[in-house]
């Protein structure tokens, strides 16, 4: 029989045994938690936003003015017959080019023609009667130192010789009349342009009271193009007239996809403003070899008035707009983003000059904008690169 000291021996190693035993069943159980359900990751902060940026750049850039225009051929002459008569032919082909002076239109010349001769024959038949009335008053000059004649039929023959010069001068008139009328059958071009759509086919009588011609001749090489700027404008640009030695430069500018279409020059201020509008009229010319202009077309018309030094520019994309009016986003040292209001003086070539809201160097949103709100943290997707060197010249 054991004792009660060795019984009280064994006991604790038993307990000791059922401890290791129950520490590893729970790291057992540990594990197979953790494998069933692997503990979650900290959160996040929330992702930047993807964007590109450029720098606020500091070049030279043109001082300009803009307007919405409409291209004017330089002239246009719509031709209609000075007589009446019949359409006899037409020697042009609709659209064609034509030099001034060209024969574009006959008319049956054969009525004119009759009265001419008619007249021709007048004139030979008075020249007749006149020759035979000179020698009448020679002979009654003769006669009269023979006391054979009197004074009064001496000088009724005298008046008869001049009745007759002044006969003979109505019909010259008549005549050189009557060759202008018949001139008038052949219609040639007035100025060198393009011919339109035709308006009266051969074989028809014309009038030369008919209100639509026959024809319109345009002049579209050079072209001109009329636009308006605001009065505001007008200090500006008649100081820069005053101040040039040369026409101010004007480019016309596609609506649509802002292609430079031509350049050329100022060549009317005009005398007033209109004070209904609030607006002032100019004109510009311009060579149009090409025909990249058109009248009737619509165009934004650019006036060059000098040049702006260390102007702020960036790229026209950068500038948006909302309630306020125009804003860019501006990224700071930590790539959050600001809304920041700025003014635009001009738009040059696809670069925005800012006139207040930025400084050279500024860090602005070029693509990216649609997702960005004011505090909004951006990644950049390219690097950062500057609009255009400081000092160049577009």
């Amino acid at each position: 029989m054991d004792s009660p000291s060795s019984t009280s021996r064994q006991r604790p190693r038993w307990l000791l045994h059922a401890g290791w035993l129950l520490l590893a069943v729970l790291l057992a159980a540990g594990a197979w938690r953790l494998m069933r359900h692997p503990a979650q990751p900290v959160a996040a902060g929330p992702a930047g936003v993807p964007a590109t940026t450029v720098q606020v750049a500091s070049e030279t850039v043109p001082i300009a003015r803009s307007g919405v225009g409409t291209v004017l051929p330089v002239a246009s002459v719509t031709v209609r017959t000075r007589v009446d008569g019949q359409l006899d032919s037409v020697e042009f082909k609709e659209g064609q080019d034509v030099k001034a002076g060209q024969v574009l239109v006959r008319i049956d010349p054969r009525t004119f023609q009759a009265q001419l001769e008619q007249l021709v024959a007048q004139k030979a038949k008075d020249e007749a009667t006149l020759a035979n009335a000179r020698a009448d008053l020679q002979r009654y000059g003769e006669l009269i130192k023979e006391d054979a004649t009197t004074q009064q039929t001496l000088d009724t023959q005298r008046a008869l010789v001049n009745q007759l010069q002044a006969s003979l001068k109505s019909d010259e008139a008549q005549i050189h009349l009557a060759q202008v009328q018949l001139g008038f059958t052949t219609i040639a071009a007035p100025i060198s342009g393009r011919i339109g759509a035709r308006l009266v086919d051969p074989g028809n009588i014309v009038h030369a009271a008919d209100v639509n011609g026959l024809l319109v001749i345009n002049q579209i090489d050079p072209i001109a193009v009329q636009f308006t700027l605001p009065e505001s404008s007008f200090q500006a640009v008649n100081k820069a007239l005053n101040g040039s030695h040369e026409p101010l430069a004007v480019e016309a500018i596609d609506r649509d996809t802002r292609d430079v279409l031509a350049t050329g020059k100022l060549v009317l201020l005009n005398n007033q403003i209109d004070t209904a509008t609030g607006t002032i009229s100019l004109k510009a010319q311009f060579a149009n070899a090409g025909h990249a202009l058109w009248p009737g077309q619509s165009v934004d018309a650019r006036v060059v008035l000098g040049e702006r030094a260390d102007a702020l520019t960036v790229p026209s994309a950068v500038v948006q707009r909302n309630q306020e009016g125009f804003f860019a986003y501006v990224v700071g040292p930590d790539d959050k983003v600001r809304a920041q209001p700025l003014t635009v003086a001009d738009t040059v070539k696809g670069k925005s000059v800012i006139e207040t809201g930025l400084a050279a160097g500024d860090r602005v949103v070029l693509d990216g904008q649609y997702r960005l709100t004011p505090g909004a943290r951006i990644v950049e997707k390219a690097a950062v690169v500057p609009v255009a060197s400081s000092g160049a010249k577009p």
